[in-house]
């Protein structure tokens, strides 16, 4: 995979290879191939997916500057929707 997919696109693509594994008509090479293009999609995604979680955290500070926490210490996050 030489292009950069972006998230949606990645995501996407890995639901059809998802949906051809489980079809049961691939054969074992081409489910080989299959599994190591969605290992890098995951990759791609967990990769994308952290550093947005870092973004929204920054966007949480509280006016001194400082990351706002929670009663246990943790970063206070939002959801990424």
């Amino acid at each position: 995979m030489s292009l950069e997919l972006s998230f949606e696109a990645a995501y996407a693509r890995l639901e059809e290879i998802l949906e051809k594994m489980n079809s049961g008509k691939v054969s074992l090479e081409d489910s080989l191939k299959l599994y190591e293009e969605a290992d890098k999609l995951i990759t791609s995604c967990s990769k994308r997916l952290t550093e947005a979680e870092k973004k929204i955290e920054i966007l949480i500070k509280n006016r001194e500057g400082e990351v706002a926490v929670d009663e246990q210490g943790r970063p206070q996050m939002q959801a990424f929707k």
